[in-house]
């Protein structure tokens, strides 16, 4: 009995795979389930802690997160570590390939931006408000400028911006008042740099059908 079970696991597994040779249809073999893009995304610009990856997953049971880490892992997409002392935990983080579909995924957001579907005003974490400045950075109005990600605490900043990614994105993105958040620093420079981010244009709503 239990082998038959094993049997049909295995069964059910090559089912889900598309047995397709184009490149695509092996990338969604690798990252097609439901939040194995967005735990990846989440590993973009560092190692994570799970409970984390989970606080900022928005709705993803911690079996569900388990085991797309699991799968992402086996692929080769995702591997554990333990950070040094004093804080010798262990964290998941990409490898140099999983990295490599990060901006295929942001690229991909992009995209979606565009539906007249997509609600704006859903939550974001802290990973996708920034992968969003990378991705929505205007070139026209930026002239050169570019946009460079480090993790650390700020310092010698000429402005910050503090609050939750999402009334942060509302300013950046969506042109909410300053007070809504806390900006601190040179406040002629921060709406220059707001400026600099422009949505993508939606396109037209498909006609009801009558």
């Amino acid at each position: 009995m239990q082998l038959e079970n094993v049997t049909s696991i295995r069964r059910g597994e090559e089912k889900r795979r598309y047995e397709d040779a184009c490149g695509l249809a092996h990338a969604l073999d690798l990252i097609g389930e439901r939040w194995a893009m967005l735990v990846l995304r989440e590993l973009a610009y560092g190692p994570r802690r799970f409970s984390g990856l989970k606080r900022d997953l928005t709705g993803i049971s911690a079996n569900v997160l388990t085991q797309r880490l699991n799968e992402l892992e086996a692929r080769g997409l995702v591997r554990r570590s333990r950070l040094p002392p004093p804080a010798s935990v262990q964290v998941y983080e990409a490898t140099q390939w999983g990295l490599e579909a990060v901006p295929v995924i942001a690229r991909l957001g992009r995209w979606a931006a565009r539906s007249p579907l997509h609600d704006p005003t859903l939550p974001m974490s802290h990973v996708s408000i920034i992968m969003s400045l990378q991705t929505l950075i205007s070139p026209e109005r930026a002239a050169g400028v570019t946009v460079r990600v480090e993790r650390n605490e700020p310092r010698d900043c000429a402005v910050t911006f503090t609050g939750s990614p999402t009334a942060v994105a509302g300013v950046i993105h969506g042109g909410a008042p300053f007070e809504t958040i806390q900006v601190d620093g040179d406040l002629d420079l921060a709406r220059r740099f707001i400026d600099l981010f422009v949505l993508p244009e939606k396109v037209e709503a498909a006609p009801a059908l009558a």
